[in-house]
């Protein structure tokens, strides 16, 4: 059992987030669990339905009221995530439910992950939902660095598009 402000909530309903039972879920949401449920490692239902690319489950707990930007014991968010893995469905989602682009709880903000992985097509979400692509992590490395690390030319090409529209070129 984990506790939240309402009481205890069944490992179930978390079993279900991360496998993306959304009958269960659904279930449990309308028996007066609350949408942003956090286990004991602080992970909300959203973070494991998000991070495990459940789809339909990250769809419903946004619907019923989700936070997207509540981070987990790590900091980090579900964006992050998700931007890790590549889930463009996702990621449009959580974008879409107010999740904050430019979040970095963990050093790192979602475009440099999804920057790091290749994931062109989320990078150009992030991008045209304001993502700043001049940010530095922690390490004192951009998006564009860690596309480089890895030689992902398509993401490059959108990135050095995005510095120089901000830079005004």
């Amino acid at each position: 059992m984990n506790q939240t402000a309402t009481g205890a909530v069944p490992d179930a309903v978390f079993d279900a987030a991360r496998g993306g039972d959304t009958e269960t879920l659904r279930a449990a949401l309308d028996g007066g669990v609350p949408a942003d449920a956090r286990n004991d490692a602080g992970d909300s239902l959203l973070m494991l339905a998000a991070y495990h690319c459940r789809a339909q489950a990250a769809d419903l707990l946004l619907v019923r009221g989700a936070d997207p930007n509540v981070a987990n014991a790590k900091g980090q968010q579900p964006l992050a995530g998700v931007c890790w893995k590549g889930a463009l469905d996702i990621a449009r989602a959580l974008v879409e439910h107010g999740a904050q682009v430019n979040g970095s709880g963990s050093g790192m903000t979602p475009l440099m992950l999804a920057a790091m992985c290749g994931h062109r097509e989320v990078v150009a979400l992030l991008l045209e939902h304001g993502a700043d692509p001049t940010r530095r992590s922690t390490k004192g490395l951009s998006a564009r660095d860690l596309a480089a690390n890895i030689k992902a030319q398509p993401v490059l090409d959108l990135l050095d598009a995005a510095i120089a529209a901000r830079a005004g070129r």
